[in-house]
């Protein structure tokens, strides 16, 4: 493994994230629905665990949703640098790459706000889960183009 596979990796995850970002964005424009509190919340209870104070009322709450949004790019990051790991420095299928790094994103996302108590799967609605898997499902693919363009092509035998 090189540090130029780790970097790839997080480049890939860097760019899956803008890309469930935009799509999570034109779905909030397309439907008119409300941005999800839950990074926020989660960037809370991880601060009160910290003992991390984050201020008065107004500051804090505004220290809540920029971390939680950089808590979202550090988990995309650290997806795409896990990615990096198994693939070996390869190009891999971008189908199986693809649901491989959304599904990855969506465990680590949906397991921690879990764990967290900031949210249950088991009480979402179906339009839950489509504004949840649809997005990670972007970012893998995403990511995974990324990270097959990073590569350099494989030698042709001839």
């Amino acid at each position: 493994m090189r540090a130029s596979d780790v970097t790839d990796g997080a480049i890939a995850g860097a760019v899956g994230t803008t890309a469930l970002n935009v799509v999570t964005y034109l779905d909030m424009a397309l439907r008119a629905r409300p941005s999800s509190s839950t990074p926020d919340e989660a960037a809370g209870r991880l601060a009160g665990a910290a003992h991390l104070d984050l201020g008065p009322a107004p500051k804090a709450t505004n220290r809540r949703t920029g971390l939680g949004a950089l808590l979202g790019y550090a988990t995309g990051i650290g997806v795409g640098v896990g990615f990096a790991l198994l693939a070996r420095g390869r190009r891999q299928p971008l189908a199986a790459a693809g649901g491989l790094l959304g599904a990855g994103a969506m465990t680590m996302t949906d397991g921690s706000l879990t764990v967290l108590r900031v949210t249950d799967p088991r009480t979402w609605r179906r339009s839950d889960w489509l504004a949840d898997i649809v997005p990670h499902l972007v970012y893998g693919v995403v990511a995974a183009a990324t990270w097959n363009r990073l590569r350099p092509p494989a030698k042709r035998r001839g």
